[in-house]
Order: C-alpha cells, then sequence, then structure tokens
C-alpha cells in the first residue's frame, strides 16, 4: 500500500550522491578563479556558486508553465474546456479555467510539495473548484515523502486553521515516466502514456479532498469528494486514462483534546487504507 504510487529512483539517488561526493572534492580544480584549493573553500565561493545554482532553479517556473500551458492548450483544442487564462502575477493563484457547465476551476501551481511554499495560496471567491497542482522537477526528490509533506504536514493543517477550502490535488510533470521518475503505471502496461509535444506522460495521480472544511464541533469528519462532483478532475482523469480505482481520497479527522487542535489524515485508494497519520495537533503560531 501507498498514497502514489512512485517511489525514488534509488540508483539515481546513489549516482546523485556520489556526484555530489565529487563535486565538493574537486571543486576547486574548476574554473579559472585564480585560488589555492585552502583559499578557495575558505572564500565562500562554492557554497555561493552552490546557493545560486539553488535559487535559479528554484525561482524558474517558465519550465512549470510550459508544462501546464501545453495541457491546458490540448485540453481546450479537443474541446473538454472553454478555455483558460494565466492569472497574473498579483494574485494567489495560477489559473482560471472554464468548464463546459459554465463553472471556474482554479489552479494553484505548486512545487514537489515538501516546501513551505505548498501553504501560499489564496482560494478566489469565483472558484467553484480549487486545485493544486503539483510539478516536481526534481528527478531526485522522493515522491512518497514530498506527498505526505505536503498532504498532512503542510495542507491539512492549513485547511483547518485558516479554513481555505482544498478540493483537489494533482500530482502529475515532465519528469513522470522518464528514466529520473520511472512511472509504475507504464512499467506493465507501456501503452498507457500520452505524447503531448515534447512529452511522454503516465496517468496523472489525482486526489480528492474533503468537501467541506472540517471543524471540531459540528463538521469533524467531512466526506471527501467524489471525482464525479470535481468537472475538471473528471474529465483530467477521462483525457489522460486514469483508472477510476487509482483516484486518492484524502480525509481530514479534527478533535479538540484538551486546548490542543488535532487533526487525523488518512488517504486511501478504491476504498482501502493507503496512509494514516497520528493525531496531531496544529501548531499556531
Amino acid at each position: 500500500m501507498s498514497a502514489i504510487p512512485c517511489t525514488a529512483n534509488a540508483d539515481l539517488r546513489a549516482k546523485i550522491e556520489k556526484f555530489s561526493e565529487t563535486l565538493k572534492l574537486h571543486a576547486h580544480e574548476l574554473g579559472d578563479h585564480g585560488l589555492g584549493e585552502e583559499e578557495f573553500y575558505n572564500s565562500g565561493l562554492f557554497r555561493g556558486a552552490i546557493e545560486r545554482i539553488r535559487g535559479q532553479y528554484s525561482a524558474s517556473m517558465q519550465e512549470k508553465r510550459d508544462f501546464l500551458k501545453t495541457l491546458l492548450n490540448t485540453l481546450e483544442d479537443d474541446g473538454l474546456i472553454q478555455g483558460w487564462r494565466s492569472a497574473g502575477g498579483a494574485n494567489r493563484h495560477d489559473y482560471a479555467v472554464d468548464l463546459p457547465s459554465g463553472r471556474i476551476a482554479v489552479i494553484e501551481l505548486k512545487g514537489c510539495l515538501d516546501g513551505n511554499n505548498t501553504t501560499i495560496f489564496q482560494r478566489p471567491p469565483h472558484a467553484h473548484e480549487f486545485i493544486l497542482w503539483s510539478v516536481c522537477t526534481n528527478p531526485g526528490a522522493d515522491p512518497l515523502h514530498n506527498l505526505w509533506s505536503g498532504v498532512h504536514t503542510r495542507l491539512s493543517a492549513d485547511i483547518v486553521e485558516r479554513r481555505e477550502q482544498v478540493d483537489g490535488l494533482i500530482v502529475w510533470d515532465m519528469v513522470c515516466g522518464t528514466v529520473g521518475r520511472p512511472c509504475p503505471k507504464l512499467v506493465l502496461r507501456p501503452e498507457r502514456v500520452t505524447r503531448l509535444g515534447p512529452y511522454n506522460l503516465p496517468p496523472p495521480c489525482i486526489y480528492t479532498f474533503p468537501s467541506t472544511i472540517p471543524s471540531p464541533r459540528n463538521n469533524p469528519k467531512p466526506a471527501p469528494h467524489a471525482i464525479q462532483e470535481m468537472e475538471l478532475l473528471s474529465l483530467i482523469a477521462k483525457k489522460f486514462g486514469v483508472e477510476d480505482d487509482e483516484v486518492f481520497s484524502v480525509e481530514l479527522e479534527v478533535r479538540y483534546r484538551g486546548t490542543d487542535l488535532e487533526r487525523l489524515t488518512s488517504i486511501s485508494r478504491a476504498g482501502t487504507l493507503q496512509r494514516q497519520s497520528a493525531w496531531t495537533p496544529i501548531r499556531r503560531a
């Protein structure tokens, strides 16, 4: 049982660790900085270069936006959505999608879910459906760690404490199904791949969230949405080959224990529990 089909690529992680050690040992031999070995490591040049590279990768959203643009354009070209538009930098969400029923789905684009950026969002009043979309471009990342860190550690506390309704989550990006992150869905059934532009994609991982915001006194354990209630998630699932028993449900239960507000996070698939937290206090800042 697992809350996500993907696992960390152990072979790639081992190669990354080995290469990083080689880089640390021989970094002073690279470039024309003119410093001796001791001077080089004492100068902060190596650490500064690493931090700059980390910042460039973290700050760059263009690759992620190109991925979403390709997918949304495909949905529009196929007549599955009426249209979509970027929300612009002034908003705490990224895209608005006009659905065939006239409803509006709003998408907030996220990274690997294991950082504090996961909780930076605001559901706009015009959203009938509010979806987070994780695009994790780091092939060395651990999908299970990232998912649980995002859903339980961050989102569950935020939904309860801030009372921000999140209806669903999509975990899907251009690294899925590549050598860097092999997808189990394609191992036995490679015909399930979807080819879109430069991407060869497995079916996405889709999670439905509680249909209302949990409250310890009058709504302690709201039922998750059925995917049929979620127009955008339903059409994405149908278009890209997600089978009924592959959809995950996230359930949040809350209670008071003394003065502490606690939550219990459960992730199920096809009615079978995949992972559950302990009762965890929400620590107010």
